[in-house]
């Protein structure tokens, strides 16, 4: 079973199913409230090198906003800026502190977002999955007994920052666990690319009526305990579909659970909230597995994990859940002969595509693949039709390049934008944000990354 026929049986032509129930697309489209996908005026799908790497730049993003505290703030610190290439514009959102403190000081920088997309994009998927309250509350009760408890804080935070009922939160995080989407990934490191670093790309192929690439983010978490980390996601949902952290771990998923297997397990963490835990406590691709081992699974996966700084590697990854061990986990290295795609391997290269079209170009240009080389490719292998955002990582480098579907084009037809975690300087004191951290070592009772003289400003 291809992970597009999950794809397809969401949001499709006529109507999908949860449990017993169908449901047609008009529900949805009627209850969000926010502008939806229209399919209409598609942009010419050529990628041109412009599109790819401009906007890059190696001057030190500066601060549009700065949160430091205030009657209301529970403390922690956070500050937001944009970046841009050509008419694409993604918020920027830097955060440090506890996960409560981080969480309410996402909310506060967020809050018009999350406010108009949150409430509006639960009750659409609860018309359209033909779910009510009580039952959401029965799946976040569950899930969340096995979630790590540093999300649970962050989300209380984000309610209290934002004004969105903890419940509409919590509700919306549930939603994952009960959906089918699909997605691709590749990930090229050492001999096969032109610098030695570790490339690796992610599609998050969804449902564009949703809205949610409407309200994208970027979030970077400074926490007081952990490695800070990077999630390119939408407003008011902080869970990872993808992300990397400051230890060069890159993280990417992809579903293949028809819904003919609905409704799900949800007796486990959603792997958004786990990628998470990786990504706050994994030095390396080998604690990042060792953790994955003893995580319970909820659904039918394949990841990709990446190591761009320890273990300089990366593997692909088959969990599925419902299958009896030693078939639910399979583990493949790159060049592997048992790799469910082989003979279509590569040295230092793992990758799911479907047969989308990867192998060719990776076969052409290893040796020489680059962050221009993976954009390009990241936009030729979504699922067209529902291609939410692309995300490329240099996980050797900490940057990052990401593209969003707009409201008349798909991600793959966009912009990307582009982002370097080394260059971050809230307070614009020399000193980089992955260094200073959320430490308050003066006791000036704001954090280091937002400390300097003359760069406080409450909000």
């Amino acid at each position: 079973m291809k992970s597009s026929d999950a794809f397809t049986g969401f949001f499709g032509p006529r109507t999908f199913r949860y449990g017993r129930r169908s449901y047609g697309r008009s529900a949805f489209a009627a209850a969000l409230g926010v502008a939806v996908w229209s399919g209409a005026g598609l942009a010419d799908e050529a990628s041109d090198k412009a599109r790819f790497i401009g906007g890059q730049t190696t001057a030190v993003p500066k601060a549009e906003v700065r949160s430091t505290g205030g009657e209301s703030s529970p403390g922690g610190a956070g500050y937001r800026f944009s970046v841009a290439n050509g008419d694409a514009r993604v918020p920027v959102v830097v955060v440090g502190g506890e996960p409560w403190q981080m969480g309410w000081q996402v909310g506060h920088l967020l809050k018009d977002e999350i406010g108009r997309f949150v409430p509006a994009v639960v009750d659409g998927f609860k018309k359209e999955l033909g779910l009510d309250d009580a039952e959401l509350d029965r799946v976040w009760s569950t899930t969340a007994a096995f979630t790590d408890d540093r999300i649970e804080q962050e989300l209380g935070g984000l309610a209290a920052g934002s004004g969105v009922a903890l419940r509409t939160l919590q509700h919306a995080h549930c939603l994952p666990l009960l959906m089918p989407y699909s997605c691709s990934s590749i990930a090229a490191w050492g001999a096969a690319t032109a610098d030695g670093h570790l490339y690796q790309t992610r599609n998050l192929d969804w449902s564009l009526e949703a809205g949610a690439h409407l309200f994208p983010a970027l979030v970077v978490y400074l926490p007081a305990g952990g490695h800070a980390h990077v999630l390119p996601t939408f407003a008011g949902f902080i869970g990872a579909n993808c992300g990397l952290s400051a230890s060069g771990l890159a993280l990417s998923e992809m579903g293949d659970s028809s819904r003919k297997e609905m409704p799900y397990n949800v007796q486990a963490p959603h792997f958004t909230t786990w990628f998470r835990t990786l990504m706050y406590d994994a030095d390396s691709l080998t604690e990042a597995l060792d953790i994955f081992h003893r995580t319970p699974q909820t659904k039918r996966y394949h990841f990709v994990f990446g190591d761009g700084r320890t273990d300089r590697r990366a593997v692909k990854i088959l969990s599925h859940s419902p299958e009896p061990p030693p078939r639910n986990i399979r583990i493949w290295k790159d060049n592997d002969p048992t790799d469910e795609l082989a003979p279509a391997v590569l040295p230092q290269v793992v990758y799911q595509d479907e047969g989308r079209g990867a192998f060719g170009p990776l076969k052409e240009k290893h040796g020489t693949l680059n962050a221009e080389a993976m954009m390009d490719l990241a936009c030729r292998i979504p699922i067209k039709g529902g291609n939410v955002l692309n995300a490329v990582f240099d996980a050797t480098a900490l940057r990052l390049w990401v593209t969003y579907a707009g409201t008349d084009a798909e991600a793959y037809q966009r912009p990307f934008v582009f982002l370097d975690l080394t260059t971050l300087d809230g307070d614009a004191d020399g000193n980089p944000d992955l260094v200073e951290k959320s430490a308050d070592t003066n006791g000036n009772g704001v954090p280091d990354f937002l400390d300097a003289p003359g760069a406080v400003s409450g909000r």
